[in-house]
């Protein structure tokens, strides 16, 4: 099928045909240009649709990272959180690696994270785009948030499961992250092993390397 640049193409060359053509090529060409009358409507608005359905999704890509950067914010001290251009470029990158907890018509929580084929999660990783590999062998999660009233009604186990499952029908081999000290027990009751201590200084924390190979 023609697109909508071919079709202009069209209609310039027959229109310059115009000027030489006798009786009989007149009737082709003003059949022709009737005829691609209707398919160039028809590509117009199926364009416009499509137009708008791209501003639809960019107005809900904006509204969705800004709600997500308030939740990182809440979730996390200022100098461990990601800032709103991290979010938003960590949604550019890998949208996929996504997952939204909603409540009550809101977004309460989310997991995230970028793939990588190394086996650790240096912090550079969390603000350079460029090292996360789509096709990467091992998911991270940058980071686990839940609202304060909607914790401790399972909301972030839920997200780590879905987000552990979804690493494995995408077959990655690993899921890792690191954590504070109070978080590991956590990690641990969904099937993750403790390694020690990070090669972090993340916020100027002490983190711990958590890992589950599948």
């Amino acid at each position: 099928m023609s697109t909508l640049y071919e079709i202009t193409g069209q209609y310039l060359a027959l229109y310059e045909m115009l000027e030489s053509a006798d009786e009989l090529e007149m009737k082709v060409i003003t059949d022709t240009l009737e005829g691609m009358d209707g398919e160039l409507e028809e590509k117009a608005d199926a364009y416009a649709k499509i137009m708008t359905e791209l501003d639809a999704e960019a107005a809900k890509f904006e509204k969705e990272a800004d709600r997500l950067a308030e939740i990182e914010a809440i979730c996390f001290p200022p100098a461990e959180a990601a800032s709103h251009e991290d979010v938003v470029n960590r949604m550019g990158a890998f949208p996929e690696n996504f997952v939204v907890a909603v409540k009550n018509d809101q977004i309460v929580g989310f997991i995230n994270g970028g793939t990588t084929d190394k086996p650790v999660l240096p912090d550079e990783f969390y603000h350079d785009i460029t090292l996360h590999k789509k096709d990467g062998e091992i998911q991270t999660v940058f980071g686990l948030n839940v609202i304060p009233e909607y914790r401790h009604q399972g909301i972030a186990g839920e997200l780590v499961e879905y987000f552990k499952n979804l690493a494995k029908e995408r077959g990655k081999k690993a899921l890792i992250l690191t954590c504070k000290e109070h978080m590991i027990p956590f990690y641990e009751s969904h099937g993750m092993k403790k390694l020690g201590v990070a090669d972090s200084c993340h916020g100027g924390a002490t983190w711990y390397d958590m890992q589950i190979w599948f």
